[in-house]
């Protein structure tokens, strides 16, 4: 598929078949793209935990949803998705990193980071698992973990205290859903959020 079609074609699903499971050499493409992802400094500080058995996705949907099941409309066909990537930052590797000598920074300071990059890395590493879906023939979805879920969602799969959960994507076979409401805003044109040579 040309890249201007998977571009196109990209959008959040929310049903999936249950039926049938990601390929395993497809599991592995998407992993293999994640970790193509920019890294500031070439840190890489992500981690991805894989949930392909039924048991860990049930786990998963106990643990990160509200009221612990996540059984409200939006995640009904969420949670047959044959398989769950969550993507962690780890902010501690970008502090190291940039504490190397030819960072030239001598302490772990936050002060001189503009923006958490570990947090921007880790999401674009999520965004190309979001483009392979689409490449393969697969759907998607990117979807936050409520904070008052982190605790449950850590203890349930042991997850360090140095990696932090910035959402999950969901993958699979998809299956007819609902378009999210939100899609009748309409996209905002170019003209209207690009600014050219100075923003006024």
């Amino acid at each position: 598929m040309e890249f201007a079609e998977v571009v196109r074609r990209r959008r959040m699903v929310r049903n999936y078949d249950p039926d049938r499971p990601v390929p395993p050499e497809v599991v592995d493409r998407l992993l293999d793209h994640a970790v193509r992802a920019p890294s500031a400094g070439f840190a890489q500080g992500w981690g991805f935990l894989v949930l392909e058995e039924p048991a860990d996705r049930e786990r998963f949907w106990a643990a990160a949803t509200p009221g612990g099941g996540g059984r409200e409309r939006w995640l009904a066909g969420m949670r047959n998705a044959p398989l769950i990537v969550v993507p962690h930052a780890n902010r501690s590797a970008y502090l190291d990193r940039y504490a190397e000598a030819d960072k030239g920074w001598a302490d772990r300071s936050e002060d001189r980071w503009p923006v958490p990059y570990w947090y921007v890395d880790t999401g674009f590493a999520a965004l190309l698992m979001l483009l392979t879906a689409v490449d393969e023939g697969l759907g998607a979805c990117f979807f936050g973990i409520p904070p008052q879920r982190i605790g449950a969602y850590r203890e349930a799969f042991g997850v360090p205290a140095e990696y932090h959960p910035i959402g999950a994507v969901t993958v699979g076979y998809r299956a007819p859903d609902h378009r999210s409401p939100s899609l009748r805003r309409g996209r905002r044109p170019v003209d209207e959020v690009v600014r050219r040579g100075r923003w006024s």
